[in-house]
Parts: C-alpha cells; structure tokens; sequence
C-alpha cells in the first residue's frame, strides 16, 4: 500500500505517524514545503516542494499510483487539490465546493440558515452593495458587541472581536470594508459569550463519527492574554468529553456536525469526505457553532491521534469508500495534554530562526510532534519562526497528562517558552465556574 500525505507541521507529523501503524504497513510518501525531521524519519520518501503547486502532486500521484492520498494543510483543501488528484487518487479530504465550509464563513452560515440548522448567532453578511448597513446593524441589532470574519482563508488571521481587537464601532466598519475591499464580501456577527472546545468528526457524507472533545487554547500567554497564535496547546479527558461540557452539550454538538455534513451533500450534490473540525461555543442556553475547518485541527490532532487504538488506515479507506462505521472507530480512555515549544519572541520576534534547541528524552506515555523545525547535519534542532515542537502527555486524568507534559517542557534547553498555565487544575477549574455562572 502506498499513501500519499501532503502536510506539514507537527500536524503532519502526527497524521505520518498514525498512517505508519496501521497493519497494512503502507508506503508514506510525503508532499511538504519545507523540511520537517518527524515526518522525514516515518516516510519512505519526502518532497519538498510548494503544497500549492497541483501540478507537482499530482504528478507525483500519477508516478506512485497511491491508494489515497491525506491533505493536512486548509490552503490546499479550500483551493481544490482533491479535485485535481481525485481522477488519480482518490483523497481524504473534501474538493472545493465542498470545502467552503471552511473557506468562506458567509457559505457556512448561510447553509445553517437555509437548511434549519439553529446552531449559529445572529449575523449579517456584508457586500459592496449593502455596505452602507453595516455601522447601523453593529450598533443596532447587536448592541455594539460583535465579531468581524474576513470571508476567506487567512490562517486563523482573519477573525476580530469587540473589546479585543476592535475597540469601537467605527473601528469595526472600518475593518469589515477592509475585508469587503480584499475578498469580496464580510461576515459579522454576534459575540458570543461561553467556553469554547473542539470537535471533530470523521465524516464520509451521512457517517458521522467523533474524535475526543478538545479544548485550544489560542492566546500566546497565560492567563490568556497576548495576540492570538495557531494554538499555543490543548487537552482532552479521558471520558473524551470535557469537565464543564454535560452530555447534552455533546450530543447538541455532535447533532450539528451531522446536520451539517447532510447540509453539504444536499446543497452540493455530493458526499462531504475528510475531516469535519466544529468550533463550539457553550453558552447559557445551549451550544452555539462558532466556525466550522475542513480539516484536522493543530493542535487538536496532537491530542486525538495518539488516542487511537484501531487502524487509522482503515478509517481513510471507510471514508473514501462510504463504509465507515462506529466500529471501525475506537480511542483509548485516556486524557492528554499538548503544550507547543515556541521560540521565545514568538509570535511577534522572528529573530530566532535557525538557533539551536534540545529535547531531553521523551517517556513512553508522551508524544512529540516537530513543527516549524529543521535539523543540521549534526542531528542538532534548530528553531523556524514559528511553533516548534508538540509535547504531549498521556494520562489517566488531565492533571497527570498535564504532569507529564509540563516536566518535559522544563527539561528543554534553548530559546524557547511555553504556555505553563495549560491544562493546570486551575484554569480547567475556572472554565468549570464561568460556564456554571453564564448557566445560572
């Protein structure tokens, strides 16, 4: 068996390393666009090359004749490289109509709306024709508490918040025709006020099956505060839900990644296969969808992945195929904790490419997934620019995974930080208490 995987990343990494246990022991081959060591010491072969140049896979699928293909990365995914290859190759992932789920939020709320999906708050979506409502419908029907979304892919960019970005109205008019003026058209909408967490569904058109719940932790340092990174860490209990989330939170979610993938196959006429990443909100009366991603999230694929205790392989193949099935999906009852080995400006100071940095020796109930990070010819790590490695530890509850995680990080010698304050019983405990009190 041969797959083909385009990635990167330390999502890539984890994605590599899932494929490579499986029992039909497959060929990875590997399509990424820079050089990344984890991913290297699992394939058989690496190209580097730009993810976004279809041409190049698709010529590499036509000479390896693989019996699928993995995307990793959005930019590909909402572009359309499961529409090039899928004469050749078919792929996890779904093809660009599809994939506007995730690439164009006014497509996602729209879908909610006109198929009856109640999941989503009250939002407008905004063109050069009807631009000029926009100062009286931030400040009118949402009392001047909103959120901008740029209506495009701009890697986890192009979101603005009231009171965190944007600090009036004005400045949210402003921002909201910046992003008509470059893509054409502007989401706004309500802000929501809840706890956010992750789930994602293995989807193969109407089969829906979950992954562990998870929560991200986006803001660069603790105590949430700073600018917003790629997600500086995340954690998941070994129930596979999470300590403020009720079973009836769960189900709504689940209910609305289902609803969700029957959407896309009525309105596209064909069958959603890939990855569904729900954003959720829990908010008082209920679970609110915040944004949906056609893909595995990072770092929310460091946390599910080493999890899985049946074949990854036969997962893909379910979902190209249509047989995928709630046995053919199992995860151990574990919890995990990812903290992300940053370099020390990050994720304003670029200044610190290429220094040197040391892992200490990992024990078998951790993971370590390489991201932004190249190796010398000496086996020596060296920093890139942005996230560098995923530590991530594996326990009976989050406080020992989270135990686990934090001693290796302390060990790592180099520029480098990390979020300390993730998975800490303090901070899940205060998720615990803002949800009870927005509930009461």
């Amino acid at each position: 068996m041969k797959i083909l995987l385009v990635s990167s990343s330390a999502r890539g990494h984890a994605i590599a390393e899932a494929l490579s246990k499986s029992n039909e022991n497959p060929e990875i081959i590997s399509l990424l666009p820079s050089s990344n060591p984890g991913i290297e010491s699992i394939a058989s072969e690496v190209h580097e090359g730009d993810v976004m140049n279809f041409d190049l896979a698709l010529e590499l699928a036509k000479r390896h004749k693989f019996d699928f293909a993995v995307v990793g990365p959005d930019d590909p995914i909402g572009a359309g490289i499961a529409d090039v290859l899928k004469e050749v190759v078919p792929c996890v992932a779904p093809t660009k109509n599809l994939a506007r789920i995730e690439s164009s939020k006014g497509f996602a709320r729209k879908l909610l709306l006109e198929e009856g999906v109640d999941a989503s708050p009250k939002f407008s979506v905004f063109t050069r024709a009807n631009r000029e409502l926009l100062n009286n419908f931030i400040a009118q029907d949402l009392n001047g508490e909103y959120v901008v979304k740029y209506d495009a892919l701009k890697g986890g960019k192009g979101v603005k918040i009231s009171g965190e970005h944007l600090s009036s109205i004005n400045e949210g008019v402003t921002y909201a025709n910046e992003c008509i003026n470059e893509c054409g058209q502007v989401v706004v909408e309500e802000k929501l006020v809840g706890v956010e967490f992750s789930l994602i569904s293995f989807v193969s058109g109407n089969n829906v099956i979950d992954t562990p719940v998870v929560q991200d932790h986006k803001r660069a340092y603790a105590g949430d505060t700073g600018p917003n990174t790629g997600g500086m860490g995340t954690y998941s209990d070994a129930n596979h839900s999470l300590p403020f989330l009720s079973k009836e939170d769960l189900d709504r979610a689940h209910k609305i990644n289902v609803l969700t993938a029957k959407a896309l196959e009525k309105k596209c006429g064909a069958p959603f296969i890939g990855f569904l990443y729900g954003g959720f909100i829990a908010v008082k009366d209920g679970v609110k969808l915040i944004e949906y991603n056609a893909r595995l999230g990072d770092p929310e694929a460091l946390n599910i992945l080493p999890l899985l205790t049946s074949d990854f392989v036969h997962i893909c193949q379910g979902m190209i195929t249509g047989e995928l099935s709630e046995n053919m999906v199992s995860f151990a009852p574990k919890a995990t904790v990812c903290k992300y080995i940053t370099p020390e400006g990050y994720p304003d100071n670029k200044n610190q490419r290429g220094e040197i940095f040391k892992l200490p020796p990992i024990p078998s109930n951790a993971r370590v997934y390489y991201g932004d990070v190249k190796q010398n010819n000496n086996g020596e790590l060296l920093l890139g620019g942005s996230r560098s490695v995923g530590i991530v530890g594996i326990g009976e509850s989050i406080s020992e995974a989270e135990d686990i995680a934090q001693n290796i990080c302390e060990k790592v010698e180099g520029p480098v930080r990390f979020r300390s304050d993730i998975g800490k019983e303090e901070l899940v405990n205060q998720r615990v208490t803002t949800l009870k009190q927005i509930r009461s």
